[in-house]
């Protein structure tokens, strides 16, 4: 989708109407997803979000054909701001892109986060230069900084930091900044970095072991959350297609079936709120250096066990 909405409803659109696709999985950002879920779930056709979870889909604009395997978009900074407070930090700056993941990052951070939010800037999405805003940041003496930077924006922005000398100086906490899918670029740049995420590829359960070290052979890289994501949507099908003999056509059955959730999540304890977004623990993830001498990623403990999004008192499906 090329991160463009319009791309996005296109395909959508070629899915539904040319295909005749039963179902469709998957979207990294937000407002791809704002884009294409009314779209697809008007429709009847179940949709299995792996990564975006905007507010808006969360709670008034629910569906009972979309299902999620990843968080609430604010859910996940939500733990961010509770890592913050864990870690002691009495005052933050705050930063992150100008677009609707990025709105619902900081006021997820800012529900739970009890110390005092001394800047916040958002900056343009895929913003290349972010020296004036870090030379702000610093001014403020913050005690550290939270940032929301998925993708390419968080290679260049965890660099532009560290080449700053601030890494060492003021703590860089973050999430969707620093995972898989960017440590191969940052490497040692991120040393030290801490991360709250819903996945940690260390994690020790059966079906992490099952995915995580596959992936490392096959890719010679850490998976990301987007991955771990992934791979539950698909096993989460799977499930509802083992309980249904692979028949979608009953769509209520097949819809309980998914609801059920009946498989094992590599983030561990996997359930299914009213708004058919998960209910599922979150972590601190740091970026260390491992005992083969590799940059790697380090569980060091768990913030919530099971968290339940702010939004699904406000969804009125059953």
């Amino acid at each position: 989708d090329q991160m463009k909405p319009e791309v996005g409803v296109q395909i959508a659109r070629q899915m539904l109407q040319r295909d005749k696709v039963a179902i469709v999985t998957g979207v990294i950002y937000s407002n791809v997803m704002m884009a294409i879920h009314r779209p697809i779930t008007s429709g009847e056709v179940f949709f299995i979000g792996s990564n975006a979870g905007p507010t808006p889909v969360t709670g008034k604009g629910c569906s009972p054909y979309f299902f999620s395997t990843s968080w609430n978009n604010d859910q996940l900074h939500e733990a961010g701001g509770e890592l913050t407070n864990k870690m002691g930090f009495k005052n933050v700056y705050l930063m992150a892109a100008n677009y609707q993941a990025g709105k619902d990052a900081l006021e997820g951070f800012k529900r739970t986060y009890k110390g005092k939010v001394i800047g916040e800037t958002y900056t343009q999405v895929n913003q290349p230069d972010y020296s004036v805003v870090i030379a702000n940041l610093a001014a403020a003496k913050p005690d550290a900084i939270y940032v929301f930077y998925p993708g390419g924006m968080g290679v260049n922005f965890t660099k532009q930091y560290q080449q700053a000398g601030l890494s060492t100086k003021i703590p860089m906490l973050s999430s969707s900044t620093i995972d898989g899918s960017t440590l191969p670029a940052l490497q040692e740049a991120a040393l030290g970095a801490v991360t709250s995420s819903s996945y940690s590829p260390d994690l020790d359960n059966p079906a992490n072991k099952q995915f995580a070290e596959p992936y490392r052979k096959k890719y010679t890289r850490e998976p990301s959350l987007y991955a771990a994501q992934s791979y539950d949507a698909a096993r989460l099908l799977a499930s509802a297609l083992k309980k249904t003999k692979g028949n979608g056509a009953d769509k209520e059955a097949f819809r309980a079936a998914l609801k059920a959730a009946d498989f094992q999540s590599v983030r561990g304890y996997f359930a299914y709120n009213t708004n058919q977004f998960p209910i599922a623990p979150f972590y601190r993830v740091d970026v260390v250096k491992g005992a083969d001498g590799k940059v790697a990623f380090a569980n060091k403990g768990t913030t919530f066990e099971r968290s339940k999004d702010s939004y699904a008192s406000q969804c009125e499906m059953k």
